[in-house]
């Protein structure tokens, strides 16, 4: 008998990679890769024991994907960082699942640290950022830890995207 939790888990990664794929037009209608060696594509990364290396990357993201009625985010997000570095890569967020609600409705966290140097990867401004991609603020307190930054899937997608089109002309200069 399987774990119903980790049954639970499994299917929201499986869900979101998927989402991610096909808004972003790497699979065709089946779902298959258009080109399976292409280093954009979305995939689910396999369990690394102590040296955890997330649950889904997405280059340059690593998604910490959770499917739990009690968010603790922040807690995620350090989790999260970790398993970053483990990965070799920049940045990393949480992909909290909404009860009731569709894969693209999925919260996708950033501590402030991401967010601002997503921000300027991307060239915006504060206000600007908040505006292209539907950002949301939660303060806790005056312990900036604890903080973070919170948008939907759909708009991480397009976000993705942006951030993968601003490294590759970055990288053409």
């Amino acid at each position: 008998m399987t774990n119903p939790n980790k049954a639970r888990g499994t299917a929201w990664e499986s869900a979101v990679r998927d989402h991610l794929n096909r808004t972003l037009g790497l699979v065709d209608s089946l779902g298959s890769f258009l080109d399976p060696f292409d280093s954009r594509n979305i995939r689910r990364a396999a369990q690394e024991g102590a040296r955890d290396v997330g649950d889904v990357h997405a280059v340059p993201f690593i998604l910490e994907c959770k499917d739990v009625i009690g968010p603790a985010v922040p807690t995620w997000l350090r989790q999260a960082r970790v398993e970053a570095v483990h990965a070799g890569f920049p940045y990393a967020v949480v992909v909290h699942k909404r009860r009731g609600l569709g894969v693209r409705s999925g919260r996708v966290h950033f501590d402030v640290r991401t967010w601002t140097r997503t921000r300027t990867a991307l060239g915006l401004s504060t206000r600007d950022m908040f505006a292209a991609y539907g950002f949301a603020v939660s303060l806790r307190g005056l312990d900036t830890s604890r903080w973070y930054l919170t948008t939907d899937l759909d708009h991480f997608a397009v976000l993705l995207a942006d951030v993968r089109g601003a490294v590759v002309c970055r990288a053409a200069r």
